[in-house]
C-alpha cells in the first residue's frame, strides 16, 4: 500500500525528516534516536527498512511516533532507551528532540546543586570526565605566561 504521491519531507516526532532516505536511516535525524534504535522501531512497525520514507502513508508516520513516545510499550529492549531508571521517577524514559536538551540542563543544574565534582567541574567550565586540561582544552581561556614586554607596556600606561 502506497500512497499516490512522494513526499520530500515528512514530519516525525517535531523534527521534519527527509523523505528520500531509506527508513532507519532517515528516522536518525529525529534528535536521540540512533541506528539502533531505528531499526527496532521499523522492525516492531512492520514496515521495510529498504524503503523510502517518503512513500509512507500518514497511518504508518503514526505508527512510528507511537512507537517513539513509548518505546518501552512496545517491547523494545531496554538499552536502547536513553534514559534508564530516571532519577526522579525510577522509570525508564526515552526522550526526543529538546526534551533531551532540558533533561540534560536540569541534570547538569542538580550536580551544581548537591555540589559534586562534576558539578564543580561544570561550573567552572573545566572538563568533566577526567580529560588532560594541561596541555589541551584551551580554546576557552588562556593558560600561558604572558611576556615581560606586554607586563612593562600595561606598566608604563
Amino acid at each position: 500500500m502506497m500512497p499516490e504521491k512522494f513526499r520530500e519531507i515528512i514530519r516525525i516526532a517535531g523534527a521534519n525528516v527527509d523523505g528520500t532516505r531509506k527508513l532507519p536511516y532517515a528516522l536518525t535525524e529525529i534528535k536521540g534516536v540512533g541506528i539502533n534504535l531505528a531499526k527496532a522501531i521499523v522492525n516492531k512497525a512492520g514496515l521495510n527498512p529498504n524503503a523510502r520514507l517518503g512513500f509512507l502513508s500518514d497511518k504508518e508516520a503514526e505508527e512510528i511516533e507511537n512507537i517513539l513516545e513509548n518505546p518501552t510499550k512496545h517491547d523494545v529492549p531496554g538499552w536502547l532507551i536513553n534514559r534508564q531508571k530516571d532519577k526522579e521517577t525510577g522509570e525508564s524514559l526515552h526522550l526526543i528532540g529538546s526534551d533531551i536538551d532540558l533533561q540534560v540542563k536540569s541534570d547538569i543544574d542538580r550536580m551544581k546543586r548537591i555540589k559534586s565534582w562534576k558539578g564543580y567541574r561544570h561550573s567552572f567550565g573545566l572538563k568533566v570526565r577526567g580529560q588532560r586540561t594541561k596541555t589541551t582544552g584551551r580554546s576557552q581561556k588562556s593558560l600561558g605566561v604572558k611576556k615581560k614586554k606586554i607586563i612593562e607596556a600595561r606598566r608604563k600606561l
